[in-house]
């Protein structure tokens, strides 16, 4: 059990950082289009924690595919390297407070959602 509670947030990589973001963790396989690494203040960048390029392009943000893509996205992150990368990213949850950074527009549907969700969950 952690010493304290959990604070994983999401925020989308075109909104400004804030010093309350904690460790900012990019959590794409691809650099947000249009911003610079200056502007993303991107403490850690996992890409190996991303969806498969063959799980994104099958899923392609549509949220009536979104509870198959995180089973299948959660399926990914059993095996190496993504399991590793989680491993990282709980180490840090553990730490102090995160923020999954992603592009996607619909941040509810996104693969930084499932992080955010499994990462609190195991800090129960």
């Amino acid at each position: 059990m952690p010493a304290h509670q959990l604070t994983v947030s999401i925020k989308r990589a075109y909104e400004p950082a804030h010093e309350r973001d904690g460790t900012r963790v990019l959590v794409d396989r691809i650099w947000p289009r249009g911003v610079s690494k200056d502007e993303a203040h991107i403490d850690l960048w996992l890409k190996d924690i991303a969806p498969s390029k063959d799980l994104r392009t099958w899923y392609g943000h549509d949220p009536a595919l979104f509870e198959e893509f995180r089973r299948r996205y959660q399926d990914e992150l059993k095996a190496e390297p993504a399991r590793a990368a989680l491993s990282r990213l709980r180490e840090l949850a553990a730490a102090g407070p995160v923020t999954l950074v992603f592009a996607t527009r619909a941040a509810d549907h996104s693969n930084a959602a499932v992080l955010r969700d499994l990462l609190l969950r195991s800090g129960d």
